[in-house]
């Protein structure tokens, strides 16, 4: 199982925004990451001072979104999309993106879900409930 630091994070997207700004050669998740890091221009400065990116601490109470971890789970359901796990997960996402005009918003929707799922999960020493994820995403589409 592959688990990166919060440092390894910090450090691939970092480098995904410098490779991206400077036009240099990338790997596929680099790529990716690339893209997602596109979509939201508001991190630019997180993104752009590693000491800095590697000191911060993002905490519920600053009303502000920790980037890393957002820019994680895009590529969580970006990954979990193209392998279709949960199973369903790819058809529920693309239905929600056609829906919203917008993967991109589709995304942040599942995000939601995602997020849930994983406190969940947490708080009650279970499994994470892919079902229950992928009712969620599903629910989203039909409101």
């Amino acid at each position: 199982m592959f688990a990166p630091s919060q440092h390894d994070v910090r450090r691939f997207f970092c480098a995904a925004w410098r490779k991206r700004r400077d036009g240099a050669a990338m790997d596929a998740m680099e790529t990716l990451a690339a893209l997602w890091i596109g979509e939201h221009p508001e991190y630019d400065a997180d993104l752009s001072d590693l000491d800095a990116a590697l000191a911060a601490s993002y905490h519920v109470d600053d009303a502000r979104t920790n980037p890393f971890l957002h820019l994680a789970m895009h590529l969580s359901i970006s990954e979990q999309c193209s392998i279709d796990q949960p199973a369903g997960i790819r058809a529920a996402v693309e239905a929600l993106a056609s829906r919203l005009d917008s993967l991109h918003e589709a995304h942040h929707q599942t995000m939601e879900c995602l997020g849930e799922m994983i406190w969940s999960s947490q708080r009650s020493g279970a499994p994470p409930d892919g079902a229950a994820y992928l009712d969620c995403v599903r629910r989203r589409d039909s409101t």
